[in-house]
């Protein structure tokens, strides 16, 4: 193992040690009282069984049976997850031939960024992670269950899955993907159309063919987004069978592995005679695991919010700078878009998830004993699956790169260092992903133009307004002011602004996520502007300093001046309509970004242990 790697998860293990320990004992409570079902009242028990056929009926009054919980996120209005709609079926038919049976437990909202950004809705995409999490709580609280399965994809949803599902640790579960849609319209086609339409040269009507070219079919979306970010950290997390990510949707191996993953998560009972709960998969080392993979891919920026809202969900303690130090001894080995030009089933072809893993485990940056969901450590995930006359199999992985400008060794990695940092300063902490942004563009120091939200930016420039150095502040975005929102829409005129030879940046307390580009972004910054956060301080024409390079973060003003300003207010539309004053008292209760912008706080209630 290398050497940093190991410091820094026993520097994990140590400042956790109260707080996982509390969680560890809570799932060893529910687990030592056996299958629930057992001791329900009669009349409870009849309740939760009536709508099942009389088989199901009779395998639930045995407690040999395992009964599965399937919680699901299908909808048919989303891409990614309209495949779900087929899987409850395909999953009891086949628990039902290994002896067990399965109930759906419940659906939890899902809801896509890519629709909703720029939009109201969008408002409601962070707050919609926790409704996710008590939704699967909700699901799981007629203890009826002996494991549980989870149907989800992209943003908010796996997150949210996770965290409710590790309140319910003692089950053992297993995470199902649906794939990515077949390749359409690239990325790079892609993105120019969408800058040609903000400078007035491509109409609507070639906007919306561009966009439907790219987004075409049931499946997730093809760039490098937090949709599929979500499910490489699913793989390497060792909660999805392997090499099960990136399977297209309606394939027969797809449906093999749906399968095989129902009968698996069976075998992962105290009735299969292997028990390993979801809450001992989840631990420092898995955590660190998944930050490696992260770093390692240029992956979604909205796991610098989700992976420690994850954490603390299962009683660890994960912080930024934790991210930071790894992503420092972590080579970048994938370039997919926005990282480059390649899409996901490309990233697939290359070697995949599998050589992947290889070339993290054998450079030592990846825990190997840990508990997986196939039983084994993380070696087993160096292995593809395949059909064979019918039958699923998995064979050794491939051990060499079919394209290395999609995927490289550890020998000859893109970077030395993975593409996240951590910004620090008098403007408070930040995170920027510089894996897809130039080394000439990496640092920047100009004025400050000062934006309360993306219309008026969008407004600024196509008045002419931006047509210089400038550093675009964009405050009163985070998750205690109107719930984060992503802020794609700016990205398309930022990037216009860098190509006509400006120094650009972006400082904002808002999020960009994983399809945040070119541009240098100071993104999550905290203490965010509603908290009186030095952001609410800054006026047009401060300048601010944005260093990606050597992690600073920084307005070029004297301390006395700055804390001597008023603090700017910001405006009360903001939270109205769209739903979302529903949202109000989750607003109130966010923490800050850095400790994963969650309204859950540190679970178990244990004590915060000092870092």
């Amino acid at each position: 193992m290398h050497p940093r790697v190991v410091e820094i998860t026993e520097r994990l293990i140590e400042r956790s040690r109260a707080t996982r320990q509390a969680y560890l004992q809570l799932i060893e409570q529910a687990a030592s009282r056996g299958p629930q079902r057992g001791s329900l009242q009669c009349a409870n028990f009849a309740h939760g069984v009536a709508g099942c056929g009389q088989d199901d009926k009779q395998a639930l009054r045995l407690l040999n049976a395992a009964n599965v919980a399937i919680v699901s996120a299908y909808n048919d209005m989303l891409s990614a997850h309209q495949p779900y709609q087929s899987y409850p079926e395909q999953i009891k038919q086949a628990l039902r031939e290994v002896g067990s049976v399965g109930q759906f437990a419940g659906g939890v909202p899902a809801m896509c960024d890519g629709v909703t950004q720029g939009e109201a809705g969008m408002e409601l995409s962070l707050p919609s992670r926790e409704v996710i999490a008590m939704a699967t709580a909700v699901a799981l609280s007629h203890n009826m269950f002996d494991a549980a399965l989870y149907l989800g994809i992209c943003d908010k949803i796996v997150p949210g899955l996770l965290i409710g599902a590790l309140r319910f640790g003692h089950l053992p579960s297993l995470f199902i993907p649906a794939g990515p849609m077949p390749s359409g319209l690239g990325n790079k086609e892609k993105a120019e159309v969408r800058q040609r339409y903000a400078e007035g040269k491509a109409s609507r009507d070639e906007l919306l063919a561009s966009e439907m070219a790219a987004y075409h079919s049931p499946g997730t979306c093809t760039f490098y987004g937090t949709a599929n970010t979500n499910q490489l950290l699913m793989e390497v997390m060792g909660l999805h069978l392997p090499g099960a990510s990136f399977i297209n949707p309606g394939t027969p191996l797809r449906e093999a592995l749906t399968r095989e993953a129902a009968q698996q998560v069976t075998r992962l009972t105290a009735q299969g005679g292997t028990y390993t709960p979801l809450g001992r998969i989840v631990d420092e080392r898995c955590l660190v695991n998944a930050v490696v993979a992260l770093c390692a891919t240029g992956g979604s920026t909205n796991h610098c919010l989700h992976l420690p809202a994850i954490a603390r969900a299962a009683g660890i303690q994960l912080t930024w700078q934790d991210m930071a130090e790894l992503s420092a001894v972590t080579p970048t080995l994938s370039q997919v878009y926005p990282n480059g030009k390649a899409d996901i089933n490309q990233f697939q072809a290359a070697g995949g998830t599998t050589l992947l893993i290889r070339e993290l485990l054998t450079a030592g940056l990846l825990h190997e004993q840990v508990n997986t969901v196939t039983g084994q450590g993380l070696s087993r995930y160096t292995c593809e699956p395949f059909l064979d006359a019918g039958q699923l199999v998995w064979r050794k992985g491939p051990t060499v790169s079919l394209d290395e400008s999609i995927l490289r060794p550890a020998a000859r990695p893109f970077s030395a260092e993975g593409g996240l940092r951590l910004l620090q300063g008098n403007l408070g902490r930040a995170v920027i992903k510089v894996s897809a942004v130039a080394p000439e563009h990496q640092v920047v120091e100009a004025p400050a133009r000062v934006f309360e939200d993306q219309q008026q930016l969008a407004e600024a420039f196509k008045a002419g307004e931006l047509e210089q150095d400038l550093v675009a502040v964009v405050r009163f975005q985070g998750p205690r002011s109107n719930g984060m929102p992503e802020l794609h829409k700016l990205t398309p005129y930022l990037g216009l602004l860098q190509d006509r030879g400006f120094k650009v940046a972006l400082v904002t307390d808002g999020r960009m996520s994983g399809a945040s580009g070119k541009v240098a972004a100071a993104i999550h910054v905290c203490p965010e502007a509603l908290d009186g956060g030095p952001l609410a301080r800054l006026r047009d024409g401060d300048l601010i300093r944005v260093d990606g390079r050597s992690g600073e973060l920084r307005v070029l003003v004297d301390e006395a001046e700055l804390l001597a300003r008023p603090l700017a207010q910001p405006s009360l539309e903001s939270s109205q309509g769209c739903g979302r004053e529903l949202f109000g008292f989750m607003r109130a209760a966010f923490s800050n970004a850095e400790e994963g912008a969650s309204a859950f706080g540190l679970a178990a209630g244990a004590p915060r242990a000092a870092d």
